[in-house]
């Protein structure tokens, strides 16, 4: 069963050696971690090498996610209080493919509580006057809503200092539910 691994990993000083560590520890539950930097199976189609890159590689990953059963997207907070917004775009494809999508973060916090300490404002709105989004939950309602839909799960937790984007604890934790969610079916 292949799995797309989304995330800002791809921005990360060696994405080729984090995509391998996912890899193998979607290997060790039984399935085939897909990163987005990997080949296509069956190589790019012709009308890929037409295109200029940065749309050459966002239908690389489009293609990527048609070949896979489910998706696992590291939800992190990315440059700002929310996710990646490729990422969530990535999810969202999935999400319409009527296929599991699978959220981990290595952040607890909830998305108002973030989006508060990074924009200020009054609590109930920002600077601007617009309403923060306060349901309580991890991150955008569409993206937690989008999830649960699916059949997936979400899985967050706080990490130590300086481990944000290297511990992997709830990586493992979305990985088990993964392969327990496609085993099952």
């Amino acid at each position: 069963m292949r799995v797309y691994l989304a995330g800002p990993d791809v921005f990360l000083p060696d994405p080729v050696g984090r995509g391998a560590t996912l890899k193998r520890m979607c290997a060790a539950r039984g399935l085939v971690g897909v990163f987005p930097l990997d080949d296509l199976v069956g190589g790019d189609p012709p009308a890929l090498a037409e295109m200029d890159l940065p749309f050459r590689i966002a239908r690389r990953n489009e293609l990527h996610i048609e070949e896979c059963a489910a998706l696992i997207a590291n939800l992190t907070p990315f440059r700002g209080p929310s996710a990646d917004v490729g990422t969530v775009y990535e999810l969202g494809f999935m999400r319409a493919l009527g296929r599991p999508v699978f959220g981990w973060s290595n952040s607890g916090a909830k998305f108002a509580a973030r989006t508060r300490a990074f924009v200020g404002g009054d609590g109930a709105t920002d600077p601007d006057g617009m309403l923060v989004e306060d349901f309580g939950i991890a991150d955008n309602l569409m993206i937690e809503g989008g999830i649960a839909a699916s059949g997936g799960a979400f899985f967050a937790h706080d990490v130590a200092p300086g481990a944000l984007w290297q511990d992997l604890a709830a990586f493992e934790r979305c990985l088990a539910g993964v392969a327990g969610l496609l085993m099952r079916r």
